[in-house]
């Protein structure tokens, strides 16, 4: 059980990481959406690329509010934010429970 436990501790931490990153790619791009940066460049292509295929499906179900206002990076970071807080927790947890 004490190997399991390590296991699930490294996992939580990765998953916090990737979690914690992926946060900030997502605010990168709200950023870069707002000053209308180029397309062409790298970085901007990699923010889309990294954040449009979770973005594109909430974006779909959430309604835009007057001007054009889009919601689905906020639900995304509120997604993100629950999953840092209670997966990765719960992970931690129950790891820190079976040592």
């Amino acid at each position: 059980m004490f190997v399991f436990a390590n296991l699930l501790i490294a996992v939580a931490q990765v998953l916090e990481y990737a979690l914690w990153a992926y946060m900030w790619v997502l605010i990168a791009r709200v950023i870069v959406s707002w000053m209308g940066a180029d397309y062409n460049n790298a970085i901007v292509r990699f923010l889309y690329a990294a954040t449009e295929p979770v973005l594109d499906p909430v974006r779909r179900r959430l309604p835009v509010f007057a001007g054009g206002f889009d919601l689905s990076p906020i639900a995304v970071w509120l997604a993100v934010l629950f999953l840092q807080r209670f997966l990765v927790s719960s992970l931690y947890e129950l790891a820190y429970t079976l040592k």
